[in-house]
């Protein structure tokens, strides 16, 4: 059809705005639909090392030295009884230049940011304009989607390729009935914000802290900048909810007593007063494509945050699928067929930190155990846990093996065939 854009963009977070820089980069018309106004709340403030490879792609990395963002150089673990594991520093392993830093942002700046990223390189963005349904021709390919606009209009759009990049949503995969759940992952996180709550100093002021609980549940603690802490807490959903507790604060507050590292630290601060809760976490799609359409970020596969995956998984995603999509524009096939290769890389980045996310929740698990029978594998978990994902861990997993069960791969994430 005689449209006006080579590619819609369902969604303008880290996914969409970072396939939408690239694509707008290599030449394409390309027009990014948002539902909210930016800046908007989003969890999430938590950056690993390997960011840094996508943020650089996209030019960002000038913009994160100039930010307010929170340096982050480690990462720590704390028992219940508030003993704390000397921090991992990302120096002892990485180019002090790249990867050996990163930083903890607070995701409405950072996210705009990244949108109005896209904006500079020559993306248009509509924001809040609603995706109400995929379009789709007579043999069932999505040729666009309609919107609802902001003065209650709708409006058909049409496309070469739609890209799926809503998030949590995951507007296509629910709407196509491929969405399904991870065996296992399936936990309650209830969080909040503190100010003026104690941290610690010069290098280690900005680490990202992990404080278990019992039944395998854990707080996150993320220093941000203007003296404010991320602060939440994840467990199974029977854990959290016993006794019949279904409120968001009496859950927080009461397992704030479960570690007492924990409860020091958040007794000098205040709560802004607000609690997040959200469960089912962990997610996949049964396919990455159809005719038409490509999922990236959260709407293609999304893991228990343990570990901060997350933004990292959205950026490479889109940075991988606007190169892939601009390829198959340029040889003018946009067969599903063509974007093996993008799903495979995803996957498999997917796979080995699931499997490290398992060991994780594992009673018999512990990453000391494991490196004090194997201390060379001290250094591949290291990797893993700081994105570099695409990778032979094969030898590591036999070795955590011997700790732990690791689930089998799912069969999720090929493209689906004409």
């Amino acid at each position: 059809m005689n449209s006006p854009y080579d590619v819609l963009i369902i969604g303008g977070g880290p996914a969409g705005a970072s396939t939408a820089t690239i694509l707008a980069e290599h030449g394409h018309r390309v027009l990014v639909i948002e539902r909210e106004k930016f800046p908007r709340y989003h969890v999430g403030e938590s950056l690993i090392p390997f960011t840094f490879g996508p943020l650089e792609r996209l030019g960002m990395i000038p913009k994160m030295k100039k930010s307010h963002f929170m340096k982050k150089y480690s990462v720590s673990f704390v028992q219940p009884d508030g003993r704390r594991s000397q921090p991992f520093y990302f120096y002892t392993r990485y180019d002090k230049e790249t990867v050996a830093q990163t930083w903890q942002v607070l995701r409405s700046e950072f996210d705009e940011m990244l949108l109005n990223n896209a904006r500079e390189r020559g993306a248009e963005v509509r924001e809040e304009t609603t995706v109400t349904r995929l379009l789709k021709n007579d043999s069932g390919h999505v040729i666009g989607v309609e919107v609802k606009n902001k003065d209650g209009s709708l409006e058909s759009l049409y496309s070469s390729m739609v890209i799926d990049a809503s998030g949590k949503e995951a507007f296509a995969s629910n709407r196509e009935g491929w969405r399904v759940g991870d065996p296992y992952l399936n936990k309650i996180a209830v969080w909040t914000y503190y100010k003026g709550s104690k941290r610690a100093k010069d290098l280690d002021e900005g680490a990202t802290t992990i404080a278990f609980i019992p039944e395998r549940g854990w707080f996150w603690h993320i220093p941000q900048h203007n003296d404010m802490v991320s602060v939440g807490v994840v467990a199974e959903g029977k854990y959290l909810t016993r006794d019949g507790v279904r409120d968001p604060k009496a859950m927080f507050e009461r397992e704030i007593s479960e570690n007492k590292w924990i409860a020091e630290h958040l007794s000098a601060g205040e709560c802004t007063g607000e609690y997040w809760l959200t469960s089912e976490y962990s997610r996949h799609s049964r396919y990455c494509a159809s005719p038409g359409l490509l999922l990236v970020g959260d709407a293609f596969a999304f893991l228990d945050p343990v570990f901060s995956s997350g933004v990292m998984l959205a950026l490479k995603s889109g940075v991988l699928a606007a190169d892939a999509v601009h390829e198959a524009l340029k040889a003018n096939d946009l067969s599903p067929e063509r974007f093996s290769g993008y799903s495979d890389q995803i996957r498999e980045g997917v796979e080995n930190m699931r499997k490290l996310v398992y060991a994780f929740y594992d009673p018999n698990f512990s990453f000391k155990d494991v490196v004090m029978k194997y201390p060379e594998a001290g250094a591949e978990i290291t990797d893993c846990l700081s994105g570099d994902l695409n990778k032979d861990y094969t030898t590591l997993w036999n070795r955590i093996r011997e700790f732990a069960d690791l689930p089998d791969e799912l069969p999720y994430g090929v493209p689906l065939a004409a």
